[in-house]
């Protein structure tokens, strides 16, 4: 049985995620930000860092401040995914 994460963890993991989607090196030959193998991995690693919240609000006993945590969250995987692959 795998260990329950606790969500101020998963809030850590997840801007963790986002920084590394950020700090993904853009390849330097071919197509650059174009190429479909980095816009594949910037896009998992957002995804993981959007799938590591998203049940946090829907778990009894959350407070009202961790449910705005996780909507930061989200807005900053959008903006990340914007300014990164454009």
């Amino acid at each position: 049985m795998s260990k329950l994460i606790p969500a101020v963890e998963r809030i850590k993991r997840a801007r963790s995620l986002i920084q590394q989607a950020r700090a993904y090196p853009i390849p330097t030959e071919g197509l650059g930000k174009s190429d479909l193998s980095y816009v594949a991995n910037v896009r998992d690693l957002l995804r993981q860092a959007k799938d590591l919240v998203r049940f946090i609000p829907q778990t009894a006993g959350v407070s009202v401040e961790m449910k705005e945590e996780v909507k930061k969250i989200h807005a900053e995987v959008e903006q990340a995914q914007a300014e990164i692959l454009s």
